[in-house]
């Protein structure tokens, strides 16, 4: 199944449980409450987007760097942000050792790609370019505003929950106790909870759809595949190193990262077997060589993705095999 229809999926169900929503809260609790509970959400994720991008900076440690400071960071994102049609998002550099790579940002106008300072010494220029063209990809597809828009739904139905499981228990209608002999409102709230639980899932998938599309992108921006695919092996190995105090640091942050460095270790394992030479790349030719295979994951594997924000890892660089000679 496509890409494309994948996200058509999605989207249909989320409007799906949006409207199901729409009509169980307005019978319940009346329509003015739904518009309440629906501000109260919009209001929340608007808060986090419009202080998110500074957030980000202080907890990430993030430095801003001039052209004359890092030329060549700076050439390459400048390119690459011409050949996508996007404005030059600011550079910046985390002070971080876990090696990886980000963008955030409200719009494509604040837009910002930053690297952190362990990335910088294991990535070439080519691998380097490609992991840049995917957070440039991020940004044109405009995925933060996406997955931020998405988040809405499980926000308001969390809310919807709480005031059904604590209102019936410890409020409630007299009248709904006097013709019903019980009070169902907080099993209908446990019932919201179940979608709240769905729907989170459904932004986790929309997510992981949403790192796919990036990966094309970046291989739209004239990078090659096993270039990106050989960076994304070499971070999961390093972050495989890295300390787990490393790993904790960035834990919070990681959702922003090209990879999940808390998944490296478990990766890392699955991925052994492509770099056949052990020369801690993926070369052309291994690449071709997973491009002929099947990738099976265990039912623990699947199981495990399904709470991800990323993709798994063996079928994320299966998935640029499929794309080395378009």
């Amino acid at each position: 199944m496509s890409l494309q229809i994948r996200l058509y999926l999605l989207l249909g169900a989320m409007l799906g449980i949006l409207y199901l929503a729409v009509l169980a809260i307005g019978e319940l609790l009346g329509v003015g409450s739904f518009v309440l509970y629906a501000a109260m959400a919009v209001g929340m994720v608007l808060l986090q987007y419009l202080i998110g991008p500074s957030m980000v900076s202080w907890m990430m440690k993030i430095k801003y760097v001039s052209e004359q400071e890092q030329p060549a960071l700076h050439q390459m994102v400048a390119e690459l942000a011409r050949d996508a049609g996007i404005p030059k998002p600011k550079v910046g550099i985390s002070d971080m050792d876990v090696p990886n790579a980000f963008a955030f940002g409200r719009t494509q106008g604040d837009a910002r790609i930053c690297v952190t300072k362990g990335i910088m010494n294991i990535l070439n220029k080519d691998e380097l370019r490609a992991v840049l063209g995917h957070e440039v990809s991020h940004i044109k597809n405009h995925d933060m505003a996406f997955i931020t828009i998405l988040s809405i739904l499980p926000m308001i139905l969390y809310y919807v929950a709480m005031s059904l499981i604590w209102g019936g228990m410890f409020g409630g209608s007299r009248d709904r106790k006097d013709s019903q002999g019980a009070n169902i409102l907080p099993l209908i709230g446990i019932g919201m909870l179940v979608l709240y639980f769905i729907t989170n899932l459904l932004v986790l998938y929309g997510s992981r759809i949403r790192e796919y599309f990036a990966d094309q992108g970046s291989v739209k921006l004239r990078n090659e595949p096993r270039c990106l695919a050989s960076a994304l092996y070499k971070l999961t190995y390093w972050n495989a190193k890295a300390s787990k105090q490393a790993v904790k640091q960035v834990e919070g942050m990681k959702a922003f990262f090209i990879n999940d460095p808390s998944r490296a270790w478990t990766e890392i394992r699955e991925l052994r077997e492509l770099d056949t030479d052990m020369s801690g790349a993926i070369s052309s030719s291994e690449l071709a060589t997973l491009r002929s295979k099947r990738v099976q994951l265990g039912f623990g594997e699947k199981m495990m993705e399904v709470f991800q924000t990323h993709p798994n890892m063996l079928k994320r660089i299966k998935h640029l095999s499929s794309l080395m000679y378009q």
